[in-house]
């Protein structure tokens, strides 16, 4: 049978009419002008509407016109527009976008695809979106809603943008070209999310295959029984936090919404980002790096401040390296760690195994007191189902008999999988190798845990893995405490 598309972009185009307008939609309906459209849509790359929203109204009451944006030395520039993604790239090519524009197009946008192309900072996305928007031809504009949302139904099987864009210009009628992007952006940000897409409520639902979609989960209870509301941890190591500066870490954070962010390898130190004391408004940020810089290294920021801050263990052979943070909350402890690599032929493995002893002794000393949570990268998977390839892997550091054990300790010791409460299915990880197209064939292994201690247990409401969440070789885990 066909795929209905006609019926969808009908009942899409009612559902998304009360939702808010993206960004670039939104300015078209303003102006129509080709080089507000342009500017909008490169500071709109990996950035929430409303912060794009933001700085491209700061910019334009400086600069309305190409002649007007060369007169703005490029430091300027990036105040402007901050803290949009990647804003000091962005400022780079909007002071390179007048010249490009004088010397090859006569100082006018143009209104093609490839002539589009040569322009600074412009992709096929971008391409696509102004010729669409600016200059009202048929153009297919391709970001990660519109490839996301079409491999959902379905309609194509891609896997990348480009391939979905050119799948669509075979398959797409063209009276859909100019309007889905606008459709299915809105769509993917108010119902149909990356993290727990809202089928239940989804008016295409009966007409969707839902593939590979993991959708959220409601629970039906009383008002009495279990409260969903609480605190709202994500832990992620970001296996060096400027490199995940420069791949959508804020933006990740701000679509996870925490009220304490735990990071595992940061490999920097405060002082070596210049705007450290302002990294996440609104949080408070602290550090424990390793001595040697560019290794290793954990941080916490906190929405509220912790009654008291423990770095380390106690043991200069862990806390020379960053590896345990941890925080004291009025009524638990949050323990942030980066627990060793046993290493190649597990050559580090008695130094590991040194370290989790010394790790379960204190959170164990801490569950005597009030409620601990742990966190963090434990380097190992430790049953089967945690990884892909189990039998190739049982003695390859992250899944050795030794290692394995330590996980069963603290299990023994009452210890709770938060993840595991909630969710028994195979095919859930939280780091893939960079190699051999690992994260797009889901080769991967959960290393990254949320354990509790066993009074606790029954706070923890919600455990999740957001594995659609890029910037890292690891994805953010997550849990909803009360």
């Amino acid at each position: 049978m066909d795929f209905p598309i006609d019926a969808i972009v009908l009942r899409l185009e009612h559902e998304v009419s009360s939702y808010q307008v993206p960004i670039v939609d939104l300015i078209a309906t303003q102006t129509k002008d080709p080089f507000k459209v342009l500017v909008a849509t490169i500071l709109s790359a990996r950035t929430k509407d409303e912060v794009t929203a933001e700085a491209a109204r700061r910019l334009f009451a400086r600069a309305s016109t190409p002649t007007e944006l060369a007169q703005i030395p490029r430091q300027e520039l990036e105040q402007l527009i901050y803290p949009v993604g990647f804003f000091r790239n962005k400022a780079q090519y909007l002071n390179q976008l007048p010249g490009v524009l004088a010397q090859h197009f006569g100082g006018v946008v143009p209104n093609t695809i490839e002539a589009l192309l040569e322009l600074p900072g412009v992709g096929r996305k971008t391409a696509n979106l102004v010729v669409a928007v600016a200059f009202n031809k048929p153009a297919i504009c391709v970001d990660t809603h519109v490839h996301r949302i079409m491999n959902i139904w379905g309609y194509v099987q891609t896997r990348t943008p480009l391939e979905t864009e050119m799948a669509l210009r075979d398959k797409l009628p063209r009276r859909y070209w100019i309007r889905i992007n606008g459709l299915l952006v809105a769509f993917g940000q108010g119902c149909c999310t990356p993290l727990r897409p809202q089928c239940d409520r989804c008016v295409v639902a009966d007409l969707c295959p839902k593939i590979g979609v993991v959708p959220r989960q409601v629970r039906e209870h009383k008002k009495t029984e279990v409260n969903m509301d609480g605190l709202r941890l994500v832990s992620w190591n970001v296996n060096g936090l400027r490199a995940a500066l420069k791949n959508g870490f804020t933006e990740a954070v701000a679509l996870l919404c925490p009220d304490v962010l735990a990071l595992q390898e940061i490999k920097v130190h405060p002082d070596q980002l210049h705007e450290a004391e302002s990294l996440l408004p609104g949080y408070e940020g602290f550090w424990f790096p390793a001595q040697k810089k560019g290794y290793s290294g954990t941080a916490v920021f906190s929405k509220k401040s912790p009654l008291q801050v423990f770095y380390g263990l106690g043991d200069a052979r862990f806390d020379d390296e960053g590896r345990v943070l941890t925080l004291e909350f009025a009524d638990y402890f949050l323990v942030n760690s980066y627990s060793p690599n046993a290493q190649p032929e597990l050559k580090r493995l008695d130094y590991k195994e040194s370290f989790n002893q010394a790790l379960l002794a204190f959170i164990s000393g801490l569950g005597t007191r009030k409620s601990v949570l742990l966190c963090g990268d434990l380097n190992v998977a430790h049953n089967e189902i945690d990884l892909a390839n189990p039998k190739a892997n049982t003695k390859n550091p992250g899944f050795s008999v030794e290692e394995r054990a330590w996980m069963d300790r603290f299990v023994e010791a009452g210890f709770v999988d938060t993840f595991r409460q909630f969710n028994q299915d195979p095919g859930q990880y939280t780091w893939w190798s960079y190699r051999f197209n690992a994260r797009a064939k889901n080769i991967g292994w959960r290393i990254d845990y949320f354990l509790v201690d066993g009074s606790s247990g029954q706070r923890v409401v919600e455990a999740s893995i957001h594995s659609d969440i890029a910037g890292s070789d690891h994805c953010p885990v997550s849990v909803v405490f009360r």
